[in-house]
């Protein structure tokens, strides 16, 4: 005979800029249904409607302190595709640089301020790696920790000498960038970028240069090289991977198995004029939707993209493209969880559903042979996802910090492509029409549209990865993708629940932040402690 239904509400768990709630349904130690409650209304839709259209280069860089790069990126290119500008080679190299910079130093950031901590709970005291991973990941007090956290900040100072300061710089306009770096900036940046690979990715991370780890392109490969030489192993990616199965990370966490990605990185010779139509053949990481259970790839269209409001606190009709949205927000918003729960919208892809957002969607559409023949092309995550049964915790998070090889080899590869001599920046015709501009943020598909009506915002629209990942159901009832990942996800202690924290923080919590759980039935509290 099944067990009865234990409830847990977990409030707040740090995952967006804001506050998340986790409500899970526990039954024979395993969570068999979950409702995730966005609970933080920041309204930036509202706050730019009637302003100017470059408002959004100044205001939704503030959505996120930690990616407000994105933000820009896609705001710029929003007005660039609605007033139909020129953008100059230099301008993209310049934007993409900045975005890329801000991506790296995220990286070891999320690893050790918010993931591995995890992996230092007293539930993993039997691990054989338990006490290694105390002495490198406990916070502050750790010691690959500390390296880690600190050396996060470089990056970004390469992001301060083409925008002046990081966060919330606005350096990149429609036409291009208002920057021009000189020699000795790129200098300057060279030297960053060493230090950061000689001081932490290679050494610590790795275990290995960066020309090593570049020859694995499956899981054997990955295999192999993790048994070559002990300085693999014992790197804090080995450790991360050796301890992940013995703690069974790889077990639980799969969600939907379907995946977008926007694309990113838009090539200095192809989208000079940029339009909606003419993006994801101009690319350099190409964009895609990927059904896992039919093994299939194809290329992402916006115009596919709905957004339900049937579970949030809108009133709105449901199942609108981001155009025809007014966002108009509830005033009186109790939480409902068979109504309205969440702030975020239910994201949905006409054709295609629900779809995860994400480092290992964008790794696994990198596997894919869709899109232009001289996209990147990168098959190792797919041959895990393949060979390993599917997404987990543990996979998720890996796709998150392979990443980091490839972005600092395209920065690399702008930094010898600028033109010193060349234009940054074209003026352009302001008019009204229709824009749109998308990216990918450290966290996955990230896009703005924007819609200017005698010269004001009329509509404007964000649609976030945490919207995608977080989003409530939708009006067919299908779980997010946050929710559904976490349905199989094993509890050992209710009343330190710290599995439903790797499944949430493997899409990438932002905050730390202070969690209480409490069984919903008797109002007993059952613990309080830290999400990071």
């Amino acid at each position: 005979m099944s067990a009865a239904v234990q409830t847990l509400d977990i409030s707040p768990v740090g995952r967006v800029e804001g506050d998340l709630d986790v409500r899970v349904d526990i039954q024979d130690g395993v969570v068999v249904n979950a409702w995730t409650s966005a609970e933080l209304f920041r309204g930036f839709e509202i706050i730019l409607r009637d302003k100017d259209p470059q408002a959004g280069l100044v205001v939704t860089p503030r959505a996120c302190g930690i990616c407000g790069a994105s933000h820009l990126t896609c705001a710029a290119w929003a007005l660039d595709t609605a007033w139909r500008t020129t953008v100059p080679r230099n301008a993209i190299l310049a934007r993409n640089l900045g975005q890329i910079v801000e991506s790296i130093q995220s990286l070891p950031r999320h690893h050790y301020g918010l993931f591995m901590i995890d992996y230092t709970n007293k539930n993993y005291a039997s691990s054989p790696f338990y006490e290694e991973a105390v002495k490198r990941w406990a916070p502050f007090t750790g010691t690959n920790y500390e390296v880690g956290v600190t050396i996060s900040g470089r990056p970004v100072e390469i992001y301060a000498l083409l925008g002046g300061q990081w966060p919330h710089s606005s350096y990149m306009v429609p036409g291009g960038v208002m920057c021009a770096p000189t020699l000795t900036d790129i200098t300057r940046a060279w030297s960053i970028l060493e230090h950061f690979r000689r001081n932490w990715m290679e050494p610590m991370w790795l275990g290995c240069s960066l020309e090593r780890y570049e020859e694995i392109r499956s899981y054997d490969d990955f295999m192999a090289w993790l048994d070559e030489r002990p300085e693999h192993a014992n790197s804090d990616l080995g450790l991360f991977w050796r301890m992940s199965l013995d703690i069974g990370l790889d077990k639980y966490g799969r969600g939907h198995g379907r995946y977008v990605s926007w694309g990113y990185l838009p090539h200095e010779d192809r989208y000079n004029k940029p339009t909606i139509e003419n993006r994801n053949a101009s690319v350099i990481m190409k964009s895609g939707v990927y059904d896992g259970a039919a093994d299939t790839h194809k290329l992402m269209d916006q115009s596919f993209t709905r957004e339900d409001v049937g579970h949030a606190w809108y009133d709105e009709p449901g199942h609108l493209h981001p155009f025809d949205r007014t966002t108009k927000a509830i005033a009186k918003n109790d939480v409902d969880h068979d109504a309205r729960y969440s702030w975020s919208v239910a994201v949905t892809h006409d054709q295609d559903g629900r779809l995860e957002a994400g480092p290992l969607s964008r790794q696994l559409i990198a596997g894919g042979r869709h899109g232009e023949s001289w996209q990147h092309y990168d098959p190792l995550v797919l041959d895990m996802y393949k060979k390993m049964g599917g997404a987990s915790v543990m996979l998720r998070h890996f796709a998150r910090m392979h990443e980091g090889v490839k972005l600092y080899r395209e920065a690399e590869r702008i930094l010898r492509e600028f033109r010193l001599k060349d234009s940054w920046y074209e003026k352009p015709t302001e008019r009204d029409g229709r824009g749109w501009g998308a990216t990918e943020a450290i966290r996955g598909a990230l896009c703005h549209w924007i819609e200017v009506e005698k010269g004001k915002i009329k509509n404007y629209q964000i649609i976030a990865p945490t919207t995608w990942n977080v989003g409530p159901r939708s009006n067919d009832g299908s779980r997010g993708p946050i929710e559904e990942a976490l349905i199989g996800t094993p509890i050992a202690d209710p009343h330190d629940p710290v599995e439903v924290g790797h499944v949430c923080r493997s899409y990438d919590s932002c905050l730390v932040c202070t969690v209480h759980a409490h069984d919903a039935a008797t109002g007993e509290q059952l613990a309080a402690f830290r999400t990071a």
